[in-house]
């Protein structure tokens, strides 16, 4: 036996490529080749040709599969950036608001709004200031002797609001002449 079947170390100085590519087919180099003439393209037809390649999905003209079945699934670009927290998760936590929560890792850096949900016993009073809580989540950092500072939520601008543009050419008082 040889000392390497022995050791049976595996190193980069003893790693081999024998086996690992094969040459490839070199087609249409003659009768003797065995494959020569048609270079293993059969006869006749589309795939026979040169250029003649099918679009990947095409039946012939028939409507492809990829088509005929349902589509399904939407990604809302609005939660990319917002997340959900669960309680138990920040139970620890003195003090709850976006930039602990990114320094304790428990949201990504991309994070712009978060959530914080469920109901469970907080050993310690947590101050919570500009996320979101649910109802239950509240009740359970309150009744620990904890403080919810709600967001205050933007105004509307001015600009988005729909106002009726739909006025009256007639005033009252026009109305009153007229009818004199």
């Amino acid at each position: 036996m040889k000392n390497s079947e022995i050791s049976n170390s595996l190193g980069l100085n003893t790693l081999t490529s024998t086996g690992t590519t094969k040459n490839r087919k070199r087609v249409g180099r003659g009768i003797g080749s065995g494959t020569g003439k048609t270079a293993g393209r059969g006869h006749k037809g589309q795939k026979s040709r040169s250029g003649g390649s099918i679009a990947r999905g095409f039946e012939g003209g028939q409507m492809p599969l990829q088509q005929r079945i349902p589509k399904f699934g939407f990604s809302s670009r609005v939660n990319r950036s917002s997340k959900e927290v669960n309680l138990k998760n920040i139970a620890s936590m003195n003090e709850v608001n976006l930039d602990t929560l990114k320094a304790n890792r428990v949201i990504s850096q991309a994070t712009k709004r978060v959530k914080i949900f469920g109901i469970c016993e907080i050993s310690q009073p947590m101050t919570v200031t500009g996320i979101l809580v649910t109802k239950g989540a509240k009740e359970s950092i309150e009744k620990a002797g904890g403080t919810v500072t709600s967001i205050e939520e933007k105004p509307i601008k001015e600009k988005f609001i729909k106002t009726s543009k739909k006025t009256d050419t007639k005033t009252p008082e026009n109305t009153e002449e007229s009818a004199e």
